[in-house]
């Protein structure tokens, strides 16, 4: 840990000291299978720490070689890593598919794309750093199945043995044979390093009379048709044509199974990391390849904008007015900051930030709001009088002029609603205020937002703005 004590003493000097030593003490105590692909969001409950600062915290640990990220693509259905890459810049394919859940799936940076993160070897050695060495039932839990499956932490051999009928090892190049007696229940042949399935549906009269059945794992098979088998005898005859260990695994798909993927918990998205600012600020052009299109279905932006800022210039003088715009810049990044979300980019006096839900958008709106009146108040002049639009909705991140930024109608509609507020007007679009946690943190304040419906250019149909009082 002398290397590794060097590392954490260099981390104190951007994270909060308790987020350093629950590090310390993750690393120092626990187990391997703990320090492979954290879930950060998991971590924090855990450890009673903001979501936040822990975060940020695994985010300069990584900067500074404590942790390794992953971004794996997850599948929606069964929970497990499609595809596990160490930049954003290799998630590529259109479409992934998941041999377990016969389904195909086009990747989105919302709840499909996963980032966690690995203690790194220079700091402690881990099972989970030659993953092809793990026994079978380890290989599930730290590689296969993604930081959303909320897997158990007492008995989990025991409950992963009320599905599993047989697993063994394979090397590269070799063959070997399951004998076993077919149960009558829907039973999957899977193997999680080339991701391949076989579907048997067993069912009918039990047979005495032994079927044959041949598989051969070579990354290019993936799923053939489902088979219907009587119960009874079966011999399975497995090749391994990988070029690395293969794990076929007879398992049956039944409750047990069922109610091992089903429990959930949250996980840190690829979609709230781009709208963090720390993150932001560390990876500031190393996250998307210029070609790179990748999917989000729900991201709010908010836009803000100084009303007048041209005539302020000419009434208090250049230097005064651009010492202003930079303090109302400052606190505006510190309030998206605080609230989740990220800046963007600036465009002269005006700010595009991204939050990963519309009700951190709509409290970061009002805190604004706030402190551009007691900037006035102190200066006793109303100089920063700030407009700010805010909208949610589907886009595209985009790798643009050297930096991470985003594309789409979504972000059209959300600055042409900024454009519409005059001076401390909070404007919000009707799937702002649709969202329930945003609705419910403006009726706990006491707010009811005045709605009217408008045309905003470009855009075929009026939609619903609503005045934030």
């Amino acid at each position: 840990m002398g290397e590794a004590q060097s590392l954490f003493e260099v981390l104190r000097q951007s994270v909060r000291p308790h987020v350093v030593e629950a590090f310390e003490r993750l690393v120092r105590d626990a187990p391997d299978r703990k320090l492979c692909r954290i879930n950060a969001l998991a971590f924090a409950a855990a450890a009673g720490l903001d979501e936040e600062e822990t975060i940020a915290g695994f985010l300069q640990a990584s900067r500074l070689g404590i942790f390794e990220l992953s971004w794996n693509v997850l599948c929606p259905g069964c929970g497990g890593v499609l595809d596990a890459n160490t930049t954003l810049r290799t998630v590529q394919s259109t479409e992934y598919t998941c041999a377990l859940c016969a389904a195909g799936y086009e990747p989105t940076l919302d709840e499909m794309v996963e980032v966690t993160f690995t203690v790194s070897p220079r700091v402690r050695h881990i099972e989970a750093h030659n993953p092809h060495e793990l026994p079978a039932i380890e290989f599930f839990r730290q590689m296969y199945w993604g930081s959303g499956v909320d897997l158990p932490e007492e008995d989990y051999e025991e409950k992963v043995d009320e599905f599993l009928i047989e697993a063994l090892e394979l090397p590269p190049g070799e063959k070997a044979v399951i004998s076993l007696q077919l149960p009558s229940k829907f039973v999957i042949v899977f193997e999680p390093v080339t991701h391949a399935a076989q579907f048997l549906d067993v069912s009918g009269e039990p047979t005495r009379e032994r079927r044959n059945l041949s598989l051969v794992f070579d990354r290019s098979h993936r799923h053939a048709e489902t088979l219907k088998l009587q119960p009874g005898p079966i011999r399975i005859q497995l090749e391994n044509h990988a070029e690395v260990r293969t794990l076929p695994s007879v398992c049956i798909a039944d409750e047990a199974l069922h109610a091992l993927l089903g429990s959930r918990r949250p996980f840190l998205t690829a979609k709230r990391l781009l709208s963090n600012q720390t993150f932001r600020d560390i990876y500031r052009t190393d996250t998307l390849d210029v070609d790179q299109r990748l999917k989000i279905t729900s991201l709010t932006f908010l836009f803000t904008d100084l009303r007048g800022s041209t005539e302020l210039y000419e009434r208090v003088g250049d230097l005064a007015a651009f010492d202003l715009v930079r303090a109302h810049f400052r606190v505006l990044n510190e309030i998206v900051a605080a609230e989740a979300g990220a800046v963007v980019k600036t465009i002269g006096d005006a700010v595009m930030a991204t939050f990963p839900t519309p009700d951190r958008a709509v409290a970061a709106a009002m805190r604004m709001r706030d402190a551009m009146r007691e900037l006035n108040d102190e200066r006793g002049s109303e100089d920063l009088l700030l407009k700010i639009g805010i909208h949610e909705g589907p886009c595209i991140a985009v790798s643009l002029n050297e930096r991470q930024d985003y594309f789409g109608q979504t972000v059209n509609i959300a600055s042409r609603v900024q454009h519409l507020a005059t001076s401390r007007e909070i404007f919000a679009t009707g799937s702002v205020l649709e969202d329930p946690r945003a609705a419910t943190l403006l009726s706990d304040r006491g707010l009811s937002p005045m709605a009217h419906n408008v045309a905003l250019r470009g855009i075929a149909n009026e939609i619903s703005i609503f005045a934030i009082p």
